[in-house]
């Protein structure tokens, strides 16, 4: 597998990942070294690291067979006087992924680190280490901070296009040296599977790599594995794991379109077997937790949640919702009374108790559905909504209620500098939402900025509800319906952060990293 560097803003980087992969092994587990040879484990999927601190980070690897996992630290691509860290023994309890976390890490510093496998019964015997690099959160306010979002991967049966070089937009994002990705959800569409090829409007035929796995629906444990090992087929994505940590959640189609708890999949729908959502999600979450290093969850637990809030030091926090797993079922949303929402009652409780904590100057909250955007859920008869809105620009009603006693809070206990971050959609879009054009008025404004898909279908804009004042000031959307990564519509975005000023700066961006839209946002204000 090849690595690429991208530049490094702190220049910190002065050879390339695979180099370090290169290097003659380490010592295995205070074994003699050993060069690898074919029969040793292998970690062909590459490498990441995810809910990365100031001193703490989580390695994660997939192993072809049963393995002790061990990962070596060092502040250079040398590798001189590693530090050594003794993980799992990865095997098919897990589907031979493993994680470990790294503590007693040094804030603000480039960490170069490698996974080596070794053979449980013979230490010896250790697979090639496969390199990597992330940076720690730093402790001081004058490093600034840049991440890069966006969600939605695979889906509409866009896949993997060998013609077109795979998952690009990948390397867009790289180039801009981010300290972490936020994932926003839809990191895997197992309701969605990979045809070998589909047909283009200009008559042309798009090309996927498939597999068995997303051949189907994903119903069997082995088949929500199946969706998560796909995209990692891309070596785009696994440079860029290789090159960057990541904070990731999720959505629907981690399970299937629009699930939401107690859900019975109609009768209608011969493509599932499996009609209880609740057996699914059950499923899909034990894969999400194998596939993905998040300090919440572990493989295997029942515990556990992906809600958490992520400290990037003193200029941010990231809030990271669940918008899923707690909400109530889809409906016309119109109830005066609503308190289980989109979060549920315990979730929104915690976020706002997170929030009036927080001493960040920034508060992002990484929403995995977007406020003021309607999306429906069907639209025969009179349809239900699988977001926060549902049209109605009146008073806040169903799941707005939730949303609408959030923003008060946010008012009154005088949070500053809360700002929303979401995809979901296919589209790009910055939203300015104002109490003086809203139904209701309690609150101060905010921005909600949406970006994505990654490599999916591209849809037109959504419409927007007037309950909370949104003005789209700007967006980027297809006409059409379902447009393929080929023709173009795939989007980013990038939040830059500058330590001196602390003002913070949101850009969305194309798939090639191209600037359609910038927002400059000043600090220590409740609303802007």
């Amino acid at each position: 597998m090849s690595h690429r560097t991208y530049p490094g803003r702190r220049g910190v980087l002065r050879g390339t990942l695979a180099a370090s992969a290169a290097l003659t092994l380490p010592t295995a587990l205070g074994a003699a070294p050993a060069f690898a040879r074919s029969g040793r484990p292998a970690a062909g999927w590459g490498v990441q690291t995810g809910d990365v601190t100031s001193d703490s980070g989580l390695v994660w690897v997939r192993s072809d067979r049963p393995a002790r996992m061990v990962v070596e630290t060092s502040a250079t691509e040398s590798f001189r006087n590693p530090r050594r860290w003794q993980g799992p023994l990865v095997g098919p309890d897990t589907d031979f992924t493993g994680t470990t976390r790294l503590r007693g890490l040094p804030p603000g510093e480039q960490i170069h680190y490698r996974v080596l496998l070794a053979d449980p019964d013979d230490p010896r015997r250790t697979g090639e280490p496969v390199a990597g690099t992330f940076r720690t959160v730093p402790v001081r306010r004058r490093d600034g901070v840049r991440f890069v979002w966006s969600g939605d991967l695979a889906g509409q049966g866009w896949g993997i296009n060998p013609d077109l070089g795979g998952y690009r937009i990948y390397d867009a994002m790289g180039r801009l040296d981010p300290d972490f990705f936020l994932c926003s959800g839809d990191n895997v569409y197992a309701d969605g599977p990979i045809p070998a090829t589909q047909a283009l409007p200009d008559g042309s035929t798009w090309r996927n790599i498939t597999t068995e796995e997303k051949s189907k629906v994903a119903e069997t444990l082995a088949e929500f594995r199946g969706n998560f090992r796909y995209n990692l087929l891309d070596d785009n994505l696994r440079r860029f794991n290789a090159r960057v940590s990541s904070i990731v959640q999720w959505d629907d189609h981690e399970v299937r379109n629009n699930w939401y708890p107690g859900q019975v999949i109609a009768d209608t729908d011969s493509r599932y077997t499996e009609k209880s959502v609740d057996v699914l999600t059950a499923r899909a979450r034990r894969a999400f937790a194998e596939y993905f290093p998040i300090s919440t969850l572990r493989p295997g637990a029942r515990e556990g949640r992906v809600h958490r809030v992520l400290r990037q030091g003193p200029l941010l926090d990231v809030f990271v919702l669940d918008m899923r797993t707690y909400r109530n079922a889809n409906s016309p949303d119109d109830q005066t009374v609503d308190p289980q929402g989109i979060l549920g009652r315990e979730q929104l409780e915690w976020l706002k108790r997170e929030l009036s904590r927080s001493r960040a100057v920034w508060k992002v909250i990484a929403a995995d559905m977007p406020i003021g955007l309607v999306v429906p859920d069907g639209t025969e008869g009179r349809p239900n909504f699988e977001a926060v809105a549902q049209g109605d620009p009146g008073a806040p009603l169903g799941r707005e209620l939730q949303i609408a006693e959030l923003l008060r809070f946010v008012k009154h206990r005088r949070i500053t500098g809360t700002v929303w971050l979401t995809a979901d959609v296919h589209h790009t879009s910055a939203q300015h939402y104002r109490p003086e054009r809203a139904a209701f008025t309690d609150f101060e404004p905010f921005w909600e900025f949406v970006s994505g898909p990654l490599n999916a279908g591209a849809f037109p804009a959504s419409a927007l509800d007037g309950t909370f004042g949104p003005e789209r000031v700007f967006v980027k959307a297809p006409t059409a319906s379902n447009v393929s990564p080929a023709g173009g519509y795939q989007f980013f975005g990038e939040v830059d952060i500058d330590g001196d000023s602390g003002e913070m700066t949101v850009r969305l961006r194309e798939q090639d990293g191209t600037v359609l839209f910038t927002k400059v946002l000043q600090p220590g204000r409740v609303g802007q």
